[in-house]
């Protein structure tokens, strides 16, 4: 059965609904950098980037971009007052000090209890590509995954365990997906909240793997 998938701006708008008033938070490469397009009217939320920048704004209006200020993806973004750009160094203490109190990453894989890889599929023609994921992942106090649940073979990208190379052990609290909300605990998955007429049973048949009730 075919069930209403969130776009990416309907997940990234998940996504900045948990995002809480004065968070300092990373967005990393791809859809979640999405997420500073959805921050709520009113909030002061400090998004952070790993090459060198507090106080990123939305991405800026067509014709208005400065490619003199881009993200850690090379995208070009804006700056909110007050923001500040620095050495790449100072950011990557930001970082690994424990001054974020959320990350949102992409991912290939994450296990039910957390497990994260991210940086390689271990494929021979793979091009590495940590950067500074893992000490996103190990340092932020609260770290999120925003990704497709099914990979284009129709295979859960959430485990049992991870078979790719890892970025962070138990690091994962949170899976934001195109399907539904999971929290990832040490006994497993537990859903959050899911798109129109999905059930937690159904949940369990395409994952393969318990889910617990939301609480």
């Amino acid at each position: 059965m075919d069930y209403p998938r969130r776009t990416k701006d309907q997940l990234a708008a998940r996504v900045a609904q948990d995002i809480f008033d004065g968070a300092v938070v990373n967005l990393g490469i791809g859809q979640p950098t999405l997420v500073a397009n959805h921050l709520p009217a009113g909030m002061e939320v400090v998004l952070h980037s790993e090459n060198g920048l507090l106080g990123m704004g939305s991405a800026p209006a067509e014709g208005q971009e400065d490619y003199d200020l881009i993200n850690a993806g090379k995208q070009p973004v804006t700056l909110r007052p007050g923001g500040a750009f620095f050495h790449h160094a100072d950011s990557f203490a930001m970082m690994r000090g424990g001054h974020l109190d959320i990350c949102v990453l992409g991912a290939f894989q994450v296990s039910a209890t957390g497990d994260l890889a991210n940086w390689s599929t271990g494929a021979p023609d793979a091009i590495p590509a940590v950067g500074g994921a893992m000490d996103l992942a190990i340092g932020a106090k609260q770290t999120w995954v925003m990704m497709d649940l099914l990979t284009k073979q129709n295979e859960s990208k959430l485990v049992e365990k991870c078979s790719y190379p890892l970025t962070g052990l138990a690091c994962v609290k949170r899976v934001y997906t195109d399907l539904a909300t999971f929290a990832c605990t040490e006994q497993g998955l537990q859903l959050i909240d899911a798109v129109d007429g999905l059930s937690r049973e159904a949940l369990e048949r395409i994952v393969g793997l318990p889910i617990s009730p939301a609480q």
